[in-house]
């Protein structure tokens, strides 16, 4: 089964504001964090009411800027969760940063995309002890659109960004397990002003 959403009463807002606003053109929901949370990797997101995903193929576009008063350490932090449970204290996430798809920096770059799954395993923990499985350069940047495909299977993920052949990520034991599943939806973070649009997630179980 496939469904595609685009009904702001089918999103609640998780520690995040959601509105539907019009952006060239184009509805589009727009996600900003609410409250101040300072950490990274946290249930900073909007997620679908009503839905149990478990395995199949989440797609979107999203776009990202910086707030006018995003902290320096800001990138643009956009992406998608997934697998998210009923009281939003276990889910996984995949997100980019636009700004270190752009940098001249080796480091940061190489630090584009990350994978992470929450409580516990966020991109500090993996760079405490040296694991780098679950990061990727990108070659995106803030205010462009960018589609974002997830193939969801079992303990297996696969991301791909627009058009490109190979996955920009792929990972081969999610934290939560090939059992977990729950609701899909948007994620953003510390300074970003995230906007998603063609919003579509298929079934396959």
């Amino acid at each position: 089964m496939k469904a595609r959403y685009e009904d702001l009463e089918e999103l609640i807002p998780v520690h995040t504001t959601v509105t539907q606003e019009n952006l060239d053109g184009q509805m589009v929901f727009r996600v900003t964090k609410k409250e101040k949370i300072m950490q990274f990797d946290e249930n900073t997101f909007v997620k679908l009411r009503n839905i149990d995903f478990h395995n199949g193929i989440i797609r979107v576009k999203m776009l990202s800027r910086l707030l006018p008063d995003a902290p320096d350490f800001a990138r643009g932090f956009i992406g998608i969760v997934f697998r998210v449970n009923q009281d939003n204290s276990e889910f996984e996430s995949f997100y980019i940063r636009p700004t270190n798809g752009t940098t001249e920096d080796p480091v940061r770059k190489a630090h584009g995309c990350q994978y992470f799954s929450y409580p516990g395993y966020t991109f500090a923990y993996f760079r405490e002890f040296g694991i780098t499985d679950y990061e990727a350069p990108i070659h995106n940047g803030l205010n462009e659109w960018v589609q974002l495909t997830a193939i969801i299977h079992d303990e297996k993920a696969q991301f791909y960004l627009n058009e490109e052949k190979e996955p920009v990520l792929e990972v081969q034991f999610m934290k939560h397990g090939k059992d977990a599943h729950g609701s899909v939806g948007f994620f953003s973070e510390i300074g970003t002003e995230a906007f998603f649009k063609d919003f579509e997630v298929e079934y396959n179980d």
